[in-house]
């Protein structure tokens, strides 16, 4: 397992995108793991967004919107894959 960026803390399902608190950088581009109990998922950071601007790289502290290809919960945490 990679190291520990972020815990989501909203999902919106009709758009499937959720908010992820960071606590560590994170890039467009990077390859990343939801994972919460016995559920986890890999994908690629396609889209993040801070109030409807879209973003390249975000830092540590920021919430971001994140386009997400399969349903996630509050609570999921995100690692670097």
């Amino acid at each position: 397992m990679g190291e520990l960026i972020g815990t989501v803390t909203h999902f919106f399902p009709k758009i499937s995108v959720c908010v992820v608190k960071l606590e560590k950088p994170l890039k467009k581009g990077e390859k990343i793991k939801f994972k919460h109990k016995e559920e986890e998922f890999e994908q690629e950071v396609k889209s993040m967004q801070v109030e409807h601007k879209e973003l390249e790289e975000a830092k540590a502290g920021m919430e971001i919107g994140m386009k997400v290809d399969k349903p996630v919960r509050e609570g999921f945490e995100v690692y670097k894959a």
